[in-house]
């Protein structure tokens, strides 16, 4: 019963960390030197893509197929940027860490919301 709580909580406790992570990492529109409105409109363009990511997320809660499906698009979507900007201007050793972090956490949680509809797991 514990394992199944915990396969049930796990993918939705890393996304709601990694929804957040995005939006931490946002927050560098803060030492702007614009004006309100420009740092406003900076945050709010800088977390257009961490809006969507909630939005499927709290989809994902009731629909798991919607978490496998957008996690692993993520974990993609950011592998490939990763490959072309190492293509394009060389590899760097940090890029692993970026693919980690970013690629890999994305991985895990579709993997964790894939046995949550293959096991049919359902929150107690």
């Amino acid at each position: 019963m514990k394992f199944k709580k915990a396969i049930y909580w796990a993918p939705r406790s890393i996304g709601i960390l990694f929804v957040i992570f995005f939006f931490l990492s946002s927050l560098d529109v803060f030492t702007m030197t614009s004006g309100f409105l420009n740092i406003l409109i900076a945050l709010f363009m800088h977390n257009i893509s961490t809006f969507t990511l909630l939005i499927f997320l709290i989809i994902s809660w009731k629909y798991e197929i919607v978490g496998t499906v957008t996690f692993f698009i993520l974990g993609i979507v950011y592998s490939f940027a990763l490959i072309f900007t190492s293509v394009r201007n060389g590899f760097q050793w940090y890029y692993l860490a970026w693919a980690i972090e970013i690629s890999g956490t994305a991985f895990v949680v579709g993997i964790l919301f894939y046995l949550n509809k293959k096991l049919n797991i359902k929150s107690s």
